[in-house]
């Protein structure tokens, strides 16, 4: 039972990264650009760079919270603590819910016009792996906003867990969190078009706001009835 609870919520808040819609955005994009360019087999090498950008960027900022945490603050943080990253939570929750996107019937996100442009024309000018990795990092760093109230909480569980289970938490993580981008690749190469792919995203735009919201709002519930009751 003192493994459950510290996994249950490294698994919760990947789920809740892997609801988010960026990562999927950029990676249309740029599929979108790459087969327009290059022949199959180039692109898929340049969406695995990509994707693999993401999941190091993602990794690593676990790795590096989790560190901090264990030399600066010990095993895990105090009730009171909790409860902070808690509000930050809900107030996520809500943010998604009313401002992650744009209106209109499209999936334009809440990012700043000069930052959209930028991945925008990045995805676009990409041709290489190295490109792609690199906007697999820029795209996982723009969405800081709301992950990295996710990977604190996923650095403060793990701790809690025996060294190779830490370990073993960062990488069920990071593959929970590409994992959208990792399905999509694969519907991409059973046959399924960009265009269609793109237009599900549309259709089901509500949809995934509530999913978003409501899983923030879980986990900070999860947290609050483990963590800063007990």
């Amino acid at each position: 039972m003192d493994m459950v609870i510290p996994f249950a919520e490294v698994i919760l808040a990947a789920f809740v990264q892997a609801s988010l819609q960026l990562q999927l955005g950029s990676l249309l994009l740029l599929y979108h650009a790459s087969l327009g360019k290059h022949v199959r087999k180039k692109t898929k090498s340049i969406v695995s760079s990509y994707i693999a950008g993401i999941g190091t960027l993602t990794f690593l900022a676990i790795a590096a919270i989790s560190f901090m945490f264990d030399r600066y603050f010990g095993d895990s943080l105090y009730p009171e603590e909790i409860v902070i990253i808690v509000s930050m939570l809900a107030a996520l929750a809500v943010i998604v819910w009313i401002f992650y996107y744009k209106r209109g019937k499209s999936t334009e996100l809440w990012l700043p016009r000069s930052v959209a442009k930028f991945i925008d024309s990045h995805a676009k000018t990409t041709n290489s792996n190295t490109e792609a990795f690199s906007l697999g990092v820029l795209t996982s760093l723009a969405e800081m906003p709301f992950t990295l109230v996710l990977f604190v909480v996923a650095a403060n569980s793990i701790l809690k867990l025996p060294p190779l289970w830490q370990l073993i938490s960062v990488v069920i993580y990071t593959t929970l969190a590409i994992l959208p981008a990792v399905i999509l690749r694969f519907a991409v190469r059973r046959g399924e078009t960009i265009t269609n792919i793109q237009r599900w995203r549309v259709k089901h735009k509500t949809f995934m706001r509530v999913i978003s919201g409501v899983g923030f709002l879980i986990l900070g519930f999860f947290l609050f009835a483990f963590e800063a009751l007990v």
